[in-house]
């Protein structure tokens, strides 16, 4: 076990890269830690990280409101950095379904079916990805976690995709391999500045 500072550790990876995995419970002299199921690995190496309250804030402050760095067109056409808040990311429970239903209720990487599903976007929500159907595919929590901020087509050719696909169809792998053509046809969100 390493112990890290705050410092070690990029603030706008809390809630993206990095997100729960389970939680610890101190007491009677014992930690315990508690994994998630399918979310974390107890033999992947645990790190301490030593924060102060304020710090501890800004971390809890960071996973609620998600405030993730995009990037925008300036007035000049320069691309400039943006802060989005988490609201913006949330998606209607609606459309999250119709991904389901249309993705035959199995994650689009793996090929699992009845574990708990989130939705991924082939575009990242970071890069201003926006949340439409076009732009989601049903992906289970393992899955969505293990790609993080990967962009869509090194995500097909990362070791663990490739991998995990072994599961899927000839024909699911080839739909997720054309989705990467789609690509420059989702329209990204624009954000402008207000006065």
């Amino acid at each position: 076990m390493k112990q890290l500072n705050f410092n070690d550790v990029d603030l706008l990876s809390f809630g993206n890269d990095i997100t729960v995995g389970g939680v610890i419970y101190s007491g009677q002299g014992k930690n315990l830690i508690c994994m998630i199921p399918n979310e974390g690995d107890l033999n992947d190496e645990f790190n301490v990280l030593d924060v102060s309250s304020n710090e501890w804030k800004q971390i809890l402050r960071q996973t609620d409101l998600m405030e993730t760095e995009i990037l925008q067109a300036a007035e000049n056409g320069e691309l400039v950095k943006a802060i989005v808040r988490k609201s913006a990311r949330i998606i209607e429970q609606g459309l999250s379904w119709k991904v389901y239903h249309r993705d035959g209720y199995r994650c689009r990487y793996c090929g699992k079916q009845g574990i708990p599903m989130t939705v991924d976007h082939l575009v990242l929500w970071e890069d201003g990805g926006p949340s439409i159907e076009e732009n989601l595919l049903a992906a289970c929590r393992k899955c969505n976690k293990k790609r993080g901020s990967i962009s869509y087509p090194d995500w097909l050719n990362h070791p663990y995709y490739k991998t995990v696909s072994e599961g899927l169809t000839p024909e699911v792998r080839q739909l997720n391999i054309e989705l990467v053509d789609t690509l420059d046809s989702i329209p990204l969100r624009v954000h402008k500045k207000s006065r």
